[in-house]
């Protein structure tokens, strides 16, 4: 997500609030000064506007470090690697690098912290973000912003094309998109993420509703299975068949989002966080006929991804957990996570998704559609592994092989052969 804040005064209101949950505990000796490193995100200015509040009911000092994503991951690699404790809070994506640090217990064990307080609800976040931070079945962070994957689709089509309501299955989806496309000369029936690493996190989705996933319940490379295969070349017939013309097989979400907001496709499955692209009238052509919709059920029904995006930890090697925790808590609050959903960040927990006030800014639609997706939703985008960019590589290639009209099976079982191998040698 990447997208202006909204921030208003109600977030430092909010802080002396949020700080009701915090446990305020003090380590022995531990130093006053929180030494908190955040990636450059919409959550993250919000949260800044917030803590000369936090600073003054605590009697703690943040200090703040403040980086982009590539920055980040530096400065973790260098620091974690190195044991270093100048880090106490870290926010970090769990589904990019969180197995990694879990694995070389670089996230401490937040088990006890979590149960501490009551106010603060732990059981308030939603079951799908928590599994992607838990490991080995303890939690190692607190999950801040969520995504799920939804059906973005143009309403003045399918009205044209005499279809009262978007469809609900992927069967329906096929069959309306071929519909709109015939009539609709230089107007794709659907869109979606070509390339072979960016396309793996939306082809998630249609992967689990037909019943697949990354590996079995033995860990075992799956992306072979017949369910997999059948995902494959559902999602590589549906762009090759139905997709804009000359489609290309290295589009991540910027060029599928452009065809789709200057008009030239009826359909989009994309991650739920980057609506306002489509709903901006300054970005999109489509601004006022855009609609939005649960991702449409499949074999296995509808079981779209929910996932958070990113999530803060503290860091095993600080000497002050303690105050750590007192940030977390307050920075995960429910007012303060009520305050950030309120600017457009969509929070982890199950209470702003109920309030009214948590939703007003957003389309109503868009509401129900990420209602279905948080219920039933899967934990993960992509493999869930330590070395996930290249696990993308080799599980994103059927994709690229099925657009381009070769053997989804074939290249489903090339890509098996050379998963299964990565997660061997990842285990060694």
């Amino acid at each position: 997500m990447r997208r202006r804040a909204i921030i208003g005064t109600s977030l430092a209101v909010v802080a002396a609030m949020g700080l009701s949950a915090c446990g305020g505990g003090d380590d022995s000796g531990a130093s006053k000064t929180v030494r908190v490193t955040l990636a450059n995100h919409v959550w993250t200015e919000n949260i800044k506007q917030a803590l000369p509040e936090f600073e003054k009911q605590t009697g703690l000092k943040v200090e703040l470090t403040q980086l982009g994503e590539d920055q980040l991951s530096d400065q973790y690699n260098v620091k974690l690697n190195a044991g270093s404790g100048d880090i106490d809070v870290m926010m970090y994506r769990p589904l990019q690098e969180g197995k990694l640090f879990a694995k070389n217990k670089y996230l401490a064990d937040l088990s006890d912290k979590v149960k501490s307080n009551a106010d603060w609800d732990f059981a308030d976040f939603q079951a799908g973000p928590v599994e992607a931070t838990t490991y080995e079945g303890k939690p190692v962070g607190v999950p801040i912003i969520t995504e799920q994957e939804v059906l973005y689709y143009r309403k003045d089509l399918l009205a044209k094309a005499g279809l009262t309501a978007p469809p609900k299955t992927l069967d329906e989806l096929k069959a309306a998109a071929v519909k709109i496309k015939a009539a609709e000369p230089g107007v794709a029936g659907f869109v979606a993420r070509t390339g072979k690493s960016p396309a793996v996190t939306q082809f998630s989705s249609f992967l689990y509703s037909f019943g697949g996933d990354f590996v079995d319940a033995s860990g075992k490379a799956a992306v072979n299975s017949d369910a997999a295969k059948q995902a494959y070349a559902f999602y590589g017939g549906l762009i090759r068949e139905n997709g804009p013309a000359n489609v290309s097989t290295d589009m991540s979400w910027p060029e599928a989002m452009a065809i789709f907001t200057q008009g030239k496709a009826a359909f989009y499955t994309e991650a739920n966080s980057l609506y306002k692209n489509a709903t901006d009238p300054a970005k999109s052509k489509v601004s006022d006929t855009v609609g939005f919709a649960p991702f449409p059920a499949g074999p296995a029904g509808s079981k779209p991804y929910n996932i958070p995006s990113w999530a803060l930890g503290i860091n095993d090697s600080s000497k002050n957990q303690s105050n750590a925790w007192t940030f977390i808590e307050w920075a995960t609050s429910k007012a303060q996570t009520l305050a950030q959903q309120k600017s457009g960040v969509p929070g982890a927990r199950t209470s702003v998704w109920a309030n009214p006030e948590g939703t007003a800014s957003y389309p109503k639609d868009l509401v129900d559609a990420i209602a279905a997706s948080t219920a039933g939703g899967v934990a993960h985008d992509r493999p869930v592994v330590v070395k996930v960019a290249e696990a993308r590589e080799i599980v994103g290639q059927p994709i690229v092989d099925a657009i381009a009209g070769k053997d989804p099976a074939a290249a489903a079982d090339t890509a098996n052969e050379a998963f299964q191998k990565f997660l061997d040698d990842e285990a060694k």
